[in-house]
């Protein structure tokens, strides 16, 4: 079964980031795209409605979209939300990642390539 999990402080704050924004009924986008120093990275953003063919995971009223493409490699992955005194951002444990960067945003898997200029999902 395919999933994608949050941690509690991932889950507070997009809560809280939705709840600022007075669209509590949006949800994150997380997907995966070519680029950064190990082939490929992640995004995410705030949108209202899934895409046609996206998963769509409901964590306690959080819901995460994620297309087909990005589900593929980041499949058991886990989104964390630290607040350090340099400030705070979301970092994700993926299980497939065979190679990452320092800054946690870009990877690697067993059986990726990169995905080139045009992108892996979104």
């Amino acid at each position: 079964m395919e999933q994608i999990t949050l941690t509690n402080a991932a889950h507070k704050h997009i809560t809280n980031m939705l709840s600022d924004r007075k669209i509590p009924d949006h949800g994150l986008r997380v997907f995966v795209s070519g680029g950064g120093c190990s082939g490929m990275q992640y995004g995410m953003k705030i949108e209202a409605d899934e895409r046609e063919l996206d998963t769509v995971f409901n964590h306690d009223g959080v819901k995460v979209f994620i297309d087909p493409t990005s589900m593929m490699y980041m499949d058991g992955s886990e989104i964390d939300y630290k607040d350090t005194l340099m400030g705070g951002g979301f970092s994700i444990d993926n299980p497939q990642a065979v190679a990452s960067c320092g800054c946690g945003h870009s990877f690697r898997t067993t059986t990726s390539t990169g995905c080139g200029s045009a992108g892996c999902g979104a």
